[in-house]
């Protein structure tokens, strides 16, 4: 087929899927009334944690809608996949009902937006030729794998900042509890003392003691906590305060025994990447500083060797 009968058809394809997305824009907007009895149906403090991000929400919710659309033949079957997929999605920072929709449209459009212009220009210089057909493989799979390849570098980034600030929380989690506060009371005080500086996980701990109030089981949020962050020193502390609950133990006591053992691992941790630092630089040291220095050192002598051979 010649780019000259390709050129029609692709202009008609944007045209088609502009006035669709445009359509489906302008047909699921909602109203701002449907909006207010929707905040104002929903406790105060649920309120007020999602105000801030209700305009953006707004803003895009024509656009959300169209890429769930899009995704919706592409969601998993089966429970297990589909469960699997909203806890990496909450891993990352992603809890609405309509994100597994909206990550398989975008995985639709990454395949639509990347890997057909690279498709059909591979068509166009290889044809069917081995290198095309390799260069199709290879950009359909960018394609597709590119938001997935995205979403698991915002989950370790999210993981590993809940892991850096975790101690500093629950030390002072340790303190409150220790003078006397509760464990919603404490968590309250964590999350208003540190959510300048460590947003993550007092957004966490927020939607924990959110739910607290709302009268959830104390085992349930825990665990929910544990879950939805997927960081394994939360998950233990979810463990340990159940633990306490279950069996009446001492709070204050559970925390501290884990402040002390997270702050054990973390020096393990430490010592394990300060030992492997030395392994690590063999492979710089042989391959760009060792060349640099062997030159300097043999570079003088071996002119000199030169010189003397060239008079004799």
């Amino acid at each position: 087929m010649s780019p000259e009968t390709l050129l029609p058809i692709m202009v008609f394809v944007a045209i088609v899927a502009g006035v669709f997305g445009l359509m489906s824009m302008i047909s699921t907007r909602n109203s701002q009334a449907e909006d207010r009895l929707e905040r104002i149906g929903r406790p105060k403090s649920l309120m007020d944690l999602e105000l801030s991000q209700h305009e953006s929400r707004q803003r895009f919710a024509g656009l959300k809608n169209v890429i769930s659309s899009l995704g919706s033949s592409m969601e998993p079957q089966s429970d297990l996949e589909k469960n699997s997929l909203r806890v990496t999605l909450a891993n990352a920072g992603f809890r609405s009902e309509a994100a597994p929709a909206v990550f398989q449209g975008l995985r639709v459009a990454s395949l639509a937006l990347i890997a057909a212009p690279g498709i059909l220009t591979a068509y166009l210089i290889y044809g069917f030729a081995p290198m095309g057909l390799m260069l199709m493989s290879m950009l359909g799979g960018v394609g597709l794998y590119l938001p997935t390849l995205i979403l698991s570098y915002l989950k370790s980034t999210r993981q590993q900042e809940i892991f850096l600030t975790l101690p500093d929380a629950l030390d002072l989690l340790v303190v409150c509890v220790e003078s006397g506060l509760g464990l919603d009371a404490g968590l309250r005080k964590v999350t208003d003392e540190m959510k300048q500086h460590a947003k993550v996980i007092c957004e966490e701990l927020a939607l924990a003691n959110l739910q607290l109030q709302m009268g959830r089981p104390r085992r349930e949020v825990l665990h929910d906590l544990g879950v939805r962050t997927g960081v394994d020193d939360v998950k233990s502390l979810a463990a340990i305060l159940i633990q306490a609950d279950r069996f009446g133990s001492s709070i204050a006591q559970a925390l501290r025994v884990q402040s002390d053992s997270m702050r054990v691992r973390r020096r393990q941790l430490a010592e394990e990447k300060a030992a492997a630092t030395a392994v690590k630089l063999i492979f710089p040291l042989v391959l760009f500083i060792f060349p640099a220095i062997f030159v300097v050192l043999v570079g003088p002598a071996a002119i000199q060797i030169q010189r003397t051979l060239l008079k004799g």
